[in-house]
């Protein structure tokens, strides 16, 4: 299964949405990220009608998380962003050609829809079990604490105060 573009920056813009409690203006999540203001703003729209974030209005509005970071997981984020289908559908093509199986005798799907099947439900309950605190923890472990205290200082600052993003 091929993901959207949108998901990766989604999960980002959760992680960094962990550092605080502040709003965040959709254009600061951008500029941190160095990513297209408008095509962010359609995955954080994507992530408010889910209902992960939510706007708020004003001059010091932007996006927080709905919830606590531990009960948003990978896959509520991948399914705002790309949708719940999935990667396999089947076109019953047993039922087709001069070897066709007959329709009555389809009475359950078949090995390769199943297998299909499988591997999807395994890969919904892998991401399932990871929830966005679980990635703020590992981008600690991985860059170390200031990694994302980098970004709370830096998005506390305002647009203004200094033009350069944190390092990652």
């Amino acid at each position: 299964m091929k993901l959207s573009g949108g998901v990766e920056w989604a999960l980002h813009c959760c992680v960094v949405l962990t550092t605080g409690t502040d709003p965040v203006p959709a254009a600061r999540l951008a500029e941190a990220h160095d990513v297209s203001g408008s095509y962010l703003a359609k995955q954080l729209q994507a992530l408010s009608r889910a209902g992960l974030v939510t706007s708020v209005q004003g001059k010091a509005g932007g996006y927080v998380l709905t919830r606590a970071p531990e009960l948003i997981t990978v896959l509520d984020v991948v399914t705002a962003v790309d949708g719940d289908r999935p990667a396999f559908v089947c076109t019953e093509i047993r039922q087709r050609g001069p070897l066709a199986t007959p329709p009555e005798a389809c009475t359950r799907p078949c090995a390769i829809s199943r297998a299909m099947a499988g591997a999807d439900a395994a890969w919904r309950a892998a991401l399932e079990a990871i929830s966005i605190a679980d990635l703020a923890r590992d981008v600690d472990e991985d860059y170390g604490p200031a990694a994302l205290a980098g970004f709370r200082t830096w998005l506390g600052a305002g647009p203004d105060a200094d033009a350069s993003p944190p390092a990652r």
